[in-house]
């Protein structure tokens, strides 16, 4: 006999496993006296009243459910057709992990560095103001999403298993949380563990995994794909070759235009990060003075369209950090991370604009321009460091530079700078008035405690590599794959991961592998 019923419980009820067990009984009506086994199948909150609740979706069965989270028994790929992955983010792991099922052989080429090595580099950045152009935040094992705190929710339902890929992410090490939560987090401290795991586990498949290999062309011949070739001189043949270089590798998006492979402009957004005190974000959300201890540190989500332009909070990282996420020595860029806890006293949040309107439409690279020209704008303002320049939230909407700044989590530092006019006038004048719609929106939002660090300008990519919606080769190239959030079809961890997956399927029909 199975059940599944609809609960609500306040935070400390929902933390006792006694309690809820009892409530969940209740409800399903099961017979008293009867065996039972319990479990959460979802979990979220809602802080809409003033007395914040816990809604839980559980299973009552007389037999437990199977969990099905050890990780899979890979083949032996030794030997077996390759395939050249150039990227070890997250589209590139999961198309390597799908290629072996297909009895394929994956060749991972990564420009970065492992994991462990790659500490060393974000450690220069943070402390020496270094910049590492092939290992740093956004590149090396892992990706940006490594070290950007592992948010896994997703919109992108229908564009594969979502919850495939969270059994995936449990059977290499992650938290079995991420299955019950609504907003599943794995932790900036969580994550080089599991994508280790996912590393070993390709190389123990027959599968191979390359560091510090940055491709620097592709080999073509008469429209088909043959392979790569690497700064050392190194050629990696192949009938397939899968390009999951995250948004941020410029360098590959400059090649394709060099060698005529065809490349779109892509809407993005640019703007800012602004932290808060998280406790300011508590109060505002659960409407308390002090935050219970059951309930977690509270995030949020605003949009506001501003003069035909969405203005939205992006990335939304409570107890969270500011990291610094140059490419390139000569660039301020932030972004936003999370350790699992969520412990630390800040929450900070991209706010972002739609930037799009802005461009010529003939050239692929202009929103790529955009945003250099911003970053490197906000370089020299900041000292030519990876000091960010900064103001006060409410010396911002009113135009005003800040006389001093507020404690910040950024690790490099933080200076004074009128940041409105550090950005393009159609976005920061948009910034401007999403605040203050935000400020109606969320009491205690607007308050010059909150500061504003420039600039958020890696959202997305603002380059789409066009591929067929059948095969998922590139249009006037075969056997290349373009793949993830680099090459425009996906926006995170998640969705990142499942595009990996279609891609690999697609690469095993390129193949002939039967389904």
């Amino acid at each position: 006999m199975e059940r599944v019923v609809d609960i609500a419980l306040p935070p400390r009820e929902a933390h006792d496993a006694v309690l809820l067990r009892e409530a969940a009984l209740e409800a399903a009506g099961w017979p008293a006296g009867e065996g039972a086994h319990v479990q959460v199948l979802k979990r979220s909150i809602d802080a809409r009243s003033r007395q914040p609740l816990y809604r839980l979706r559980v299973r009552i069965a007389d037999v437990p459910l199977e969990e099905g989270t050890a990780p899979p028994v890979l083949p032996d790929v030794a030997g077996h057709r390759p395939v050249v992955i150039v990227g070890c983010g997250p589209a590139g792991l999961f198309t390597a992990l799908r290629c072996i099922a297909h009895g394929l052989r994956p060749v991972l080429l990564e420009r970065g560095k492992d994991v462990r090595a790659r500490r060393r580099d974000l450690a220069a950045i943070n402390r020496m103001h270094l910049v590492d152009p092939d290992s740093n935040y956004c590149f090396g094992e892992g990706g940006a999403g490594t070290y950007s705190d592992g948010k896994l929710y997703t919109r992108s339902h229908k564009r594969g298993d979502v919850e495939g890929v969270l059994r995936a992410l449990v059977a290499y090490g992650a938290s079995p949380d991420i299955l019950v939560d609504a907003h599943p987090h794995i932790g900036t401290n969580k994550l080089p563990g599991i994508i280790t795991a996912i590393r070993e586990a390709i190389i123990g498949a027959g599968g191979e995994v390359h560091f510090g290999t940055r491709v620097t062309d592709l080999v073509v011949e008469q429209g088909r794909v043959r392979g790569v070739r690497t700064a050392a001189g190194a050629e990696h043949l192949a009938d397939a070759v899968v390009l999951a270089t995250g948004h941020s590798a410029r360098d590959i998006f400059q090649l394709l235009l060099a060698k005529g492979i065809r490349i779109e402009r892509k809407d993005f957004a640019l703007g800012v990060r602004v932290e808060h005190p998280q406790t300011i974000i508590d109060q505002a959300q659960y409407h308390c003075a002090v935050r219970d201890p059951y309930l977690p540190p509270a995030s949020y989500s605003l949009v506001q369209q501003v003069e035909g332009l969405g203005v939205y909070s992006f990335c939304m990282c409570p107890g969270g950090i500011i990291a610094p996420c140059a490419t390139a020595q000569d660039e301020v860029v932030t972004n936003g991370w999370s350790p699992s806890k969520r412990n630390n006293p800040f929450a900070n949040s991209g706010v972002v604009v739609e930037a799009r309107g802005h461009f010529a439409e003939n050239d692929p690279l202009a929103g790529m321009a955009y945003q250099r020209n911003v970053e490197h704008a906000a370089w020299i303002a900041g000292g030519r460091t990876q000091v960010a320049p900064a103001q006060r939230l409410e010396d911002f909407i009113q135009g005003r530079i800040s006389a001093d700044l507020p404690e910040c989590s950024y690790p490099p530092g933080i200076l004074s700078h009128r940041v409105d006019q550090l950005l393009p006038r159609e976005i920061g004048q948009r910034l401007r008035e999403g605040f203050k719609a935000f400020g109606q929106k969320m009491r205690g939002y607007r308050t010059n405690e909150a500061v504003v660090v420039a600039v958020e300008s890696r959202t997305s990519s603002p380059v789409r590599i066009p591929r067929d919606p059948n095969s998922l080769q590139h249009v006037t190239v075969q056997g290349l794959f373009p793949c993830g959030e680099g090459a425009g079809y996906a926006g995170g961890i998640v969705s990142a991961a499942m595009d990996g997956q279609r891609v690999a399927d697609a690469v095993a029909r390129h193949y002939g592998v039967p389904a």
